[in-house]
């Protein structure tokens, strides 16, 4: 037996095997983190180039002014102030650069290395140079502009970024440390959050498996009206669906061995006369009980094709097409006319033409003429008429009393006048069946004589459908043109 690596399917595909809980709660920390994540560097970058750009600006005015004032360094220069001494009480380094490449700049530690960004500033072929130099391990801002009052001379002036540093690293760190904050608090808040919210998906969990042990198929609380609230809607409406298709199932079985204790008994019962008997038994008794015989277990197994017909949950698989539903219609009457040879059929029928099972809706009109030829009296006359896909049977029995109109097509129905005579109560049932298949209608009522009338209407046309497109041959126009 091989153990499959945690996380892993017998693919080899790897797959998050957490809770739909700790889902949400990871993806929502994942999100906020990678907000958060946006925020801050969007942030520090925001405060690093604005800070960058007061710097330059501010520098670069300094060196404007310096500039424009360098003659009154020469009287500094006279009064014994020199530039090393006035800008040891600065953070700004201020030293200038010749065309030749001449370099006059104070050295207090740091060696700031000019290069040609500089020079071309002193020889006119830039107007300023801006630029960041590293020097003994510190970064300097470094900007050179032309000194007007001396041709062929740049000033130079270098501040530190160590101050500008200094305040990033600790915006840096603020912001990280907000930035888990946030994270973390986004993670609990996730948590509750998907807690709370799953909480009615974990009792959807919990029916489902005490109705997967207990079987009981009892209804959970809806709270709401959002998405979960119609899940839990939609869960009890396929548990009333599963107790009615149970119920239903319970009620045939008990109904289907109701119906046959009687023939199975009857079966035994002559059976085991004939075998008591033996050959003592007259030849016409014993005839007369092999017709018995004979007629219980043909009752048996239409009883039996009935039960098989009526227990499926989904209709069997059949070859749908077009139905003359008239030829049908004609031989089911051809069938019943064999089993009831003293009764007259007057058959009436126009054309008609349905998509659908042919051998399902045959047994539905033999079902329908076998129910007004058993309740006909001798010598009686049962009238089939056919007109634009209504279908009219009429007996001339003594119908269908009031109360038993709305049962007549449920299974195993039998009125008390009919629970005498043969039939298993499933025919009628068979035909309402075949009816819904075929999105028609039946109806049960009185006909002009005082019998019964069953009505059925399917869907259909008076001409058949073609079954592909004609073909016209081209012309010689069609093909000139």
């Amino acid at each position: 037996m091989s153990i499959l690596p945690l996380g892993f399917d017998p693919n080899g595909r790897w797959h998050y095997r957490r809770s739909l809980a700790s889902r949400v709660t990871v993806l929502t920390t994942m999100a906020v983190g990678l907000a958060v994540a946006i925020v801050a560097l969007g942030a520090y970058v925001t405060v690093r180039m604005q800070l960058q750009s007061s710097l330059d600006d501010s520098l670069v005015d300094r060196a404007k002014t310096s500039s424009a004032a360098i003659e009154q360094a020469d009287a500094l220069n006279e009064a014994g102030i020199t530039p090393t001494y006035l800008l040891a009480s600065t953070d700004v380094r201020i030293g200038w650069i010749r065309g030749d490449g001449q370099v006059n700049f104070p050295d207090t530690g740091d060696v700031i290395r000019l290069d040609d960004h500089e020079l071309a500033v002193a020889t006119g072929d830039s107007k300023m140079s801006l630029r960041t130099v590293r020097a003994g391990g510190t970064d300097y801002r470094v900007v050179a502009v032309p000194i007007p009052a001396r041709p062929g001379f740049a000033l130079v002036l270098a501040q530190s970024l160590t101050p500008q540093q200094h305040v990033l690293t600790k915006l840096g760190l603020v912001t990280l440390l907000f930035g888990i904050a946030g994270i973390i608090t986004a993670g609990v808040a996730g948590w509750a959050v998907a807690r709370n919210g799953l909480r009615p998906v974990r009792r959807l969990t919990a029916a489902a498996e005490d109705i997967a042990r207990t079987e009981r198929l009892a209804p959970i609380q809806v709270e709401g009206d959002d998405e979960i609230a119609r899940l839990a809607s939609a869960f009890n409406q396929m548990l009333a669906s599963l107790a009615a298709s149970r119920d239903r199932q319970r009620r045939l079985v008990a109904d289907a061995g109701h119906e046959l204790r009687t023939p199975l008994t009857s079966l035994r019962t002559n059976i085991d006369l004939l075998t008591q008997a033996g050959a003592s038994l007259p030849d016409d008794a014993r005839a007369e009980l092999l017709t018995d015989v004979r007629a219980q277990l043909e009752e048996l197994t239409t009883l039996v094709g009935d039960l098989v017909e009526l227990a499926r949950d989904e209709p069997t698989p059949a070859v749908i097409g077009t139905v003359e539903l008239h030829e049908v219609l004609e031989q089911a009457v051809a069938r019943v006319r064999r089993r009831a040879p003293s009764l007259a059929f007057l058959v009436s029928a126009d054309p008609w033409y349905v998509e659908g099972d042919s051998a399902a809706v045959e047994r539905a009109l033999t079902n329908l003429l076998d129910n007004a030829a058993k309740w006909s009296p001798p010598a009686g006359t049962v009238t089939v008429a056919l007109r634009g896909g209504v279908l009219t049977v009429d007996d001339q029995g003594p119908g269908i009393a009031e109360e038993d109109l709305p049962h007549v097509f449920e299974r195993f129905y039998r009125s008390d006048v009919s629970r005498a005579m043969p039939g298993s109560g499933l025919g009628l049932s068979i035909v309402a069946q075949v009816t819904e298949r075929h999105a028609g209608t039946i109806q049960a009522g009185r006909s002009p004589s005082g019998g019964t009338r069953m009505t059925l209407r399917l869907p259909g046309a008076s001409s058949p459908k073609p079954a592909e497109p004609p073909v016209v041959a081209p012309t010689k126009e069609t093909l000139i043109g």
